[in-house]
């Protein structure tokens, strides 16, 4: 209760503030402080609030900057969002360091042909069953409904290459803040890294494909091979050194780990802006480099990451509720929400499918799919693609596809920490000090 009536008095200080700011005050650096103090201190308390009905804080953050975001109360405003979201690029990279550090080739190479079942079953069945039903429907859907033959076939391909994506960030948060480790947080994590460079790859084809259909002249296509060996295989290769020579540094110094590792996701951010590289990838391949290289140093590391990470993805996610459109979340709300529950389904079948064919019998691998229903970044990131290249259609796909994003943003971490609550694999309600916060009074 008190958590909640803190929570309360810090919503209507920040009423009373904004109220008594003029549009020109509230963009400048007094505004950008606020919505940073803001957004920290009650986000955590509306996550440790939500954590105590046993959900993410995630959810809780997210919760958070939608209802005090732009499109809704206004208590963040579009300035400060757009602020908040400097943080963006070191959050991710921290979060996929965290997760590099998860996925240890040894445990997990005996299980990496169930991976590939499961994984390869979880992106087909979707792309199949949401490919034939778009084209079906596109007559009635508001995108291009008249579109026909190849076009319409491209668009569709298109979409539905966007629907089926996953979410890397949010789903490596929830294992993360949950400080799980079991068949399933390990299985899950897998597939949704190795299933998103697929659809990453499979993005390009069909992007291609549409141009092409287009009448796009060749010089649409010229460089995309070495765009893409760069953007995937070079982000990889820059974080793999990135993290031996961190693991070096772990090995010889050892010291102000917390320190280093943030400015380790620093440099990789910057690195990414300036040499087109993709610093999820990066960051992913340095913890990878530091997880199976250098073991004990590695565990070092996680505690070290779990002490500091907390402000960074609070800051990070408030940001993300933020973006939301709930004005798009209206518009299109019954299309979205009638294609979200048809993603949902395909990807329940084809988990259950790759399940069965991989043999797995752990009582977890049944609820893989709850895992895989988040969307975010990288979702995004495509729909801005498409909108870019093809003004017309394209601005509404994106649409569309933000509104299933706000869906998907507040749906999918509660399903994936019910899953691992099940599993047993949630560790996070009794381990005080970590990325859940800190220890409880009792």
């Amino acid at each position: 209760m008190r958590r909640a009536a803190a929570l309360v008095l810090l919503l209507l200080t920040v009423i009373v503030l904004r109220r008594a700011m003029d549009g020109d005050t509230a963009a400048d650096l007094r505004g950008t402080a606020l919505a940073f103090g803001f957004a920290l201190i009650a986000a955590t308390l509306a996550g440790e609030l939500f954590e105590r009905l046993r959900l993410p804080r995630i959810s809780g953050y997210l919760l958070f900057g939608l209802a005090c975001g732009p499109f809704a109360a206004d208590l963040i405003s579009r300035t400060m969002a757009s602020d908040l979201q400097i943080i963006n690029g070191l959050a991710i990279a921290l979060i996929a360091f965290i997760a590099g550090l998860e996925i240890n080739f040894v445990r997990i190479r005996s299980r990496l042909g169930a991976i590939l079942a499961v994984g390869g079953a979880a992106v087909l069945v979707p792309f199949m069953v949401l490919e034939m039903v778009l084209f079906l429907a596109w007559p009635w859907l508001p995108i291009a409904p008249d579109a026909t033959g190849l076009t319409r076939l491209g668009m569709t391909l298109v979409l539905t290459t966007v629907l089926v994506s996953f979410s890397p960030t949010v789903t490596i948060a929830v294992i993360t803040e949950s400080r799980t480790r079991g068949p399933l947080s390990e299985l899950v994590l897998s597939v949704v890294v190795l299933a998103d460079l697929a659809l990453i790859l499979g993005f390009t084809l069909v992007m291609q494909f549409m141009r092409s259909v287009n009448g796009a002249t060749g010089d649409a296509g010229v460089g995309l091979l070495p765009f893409l060996v760069w953007d995937i295989f070079g982000s990889f290769a820059f974080g793999a050194i990135i993290g031996a020579a961190f693991a070096l540094y772990l090995r010889i110094v050892g010291r102000e780990l917390t320190l280093v590792l943030l400015a380790v996701c620093v440099l990789m951010s910057a690195a990414g802006e300036v040499l087109h590289f993709e610093p999820l990838l990066s960051a992913l391949a340095a913890g990878l480099v530091v997880e199976n290289i250098a073991p004990p140093q590695g565990d070092a590391m996680k505690h070290a990451v779990e002490r500091s990470a907390l402000p960074v993805l609070v800051i990070f996610f408030v940001a993300a509720g933020a973006s939301i459109h709930v004005d798009a979340l209206m518009e299109l709300g019954g299309i979205a929400v009638g294609l979200a529950l048809l993603r949902a389904f395909s990807i329940w079948m084809g988990v259950g499918l790759g399940v069965a064919r991989a043999g797995l019998s752990h009582t977890g691998a049944s609820m893989a799919w709850m895992g895989l229903v988040s969307q975010a970044g990288v979702t995004l990131g495509l729909t801005i693609i498409v909108a870019s290249e093809f003004p017309g259609w394209g601005t509404r796909v994106q649409t569309l596809v933000v509104a299933m994003i706000a869906l998907h943003e507040l749906a999918g971490p509660v399903l994936f920490r019910m899953a691992l609550a099940r599993a047993g694999e949630v560790g996070g309600m009794d381990r005080p000090g970590g990325l859940t916060g800190s220890a409880r009074p009792a």
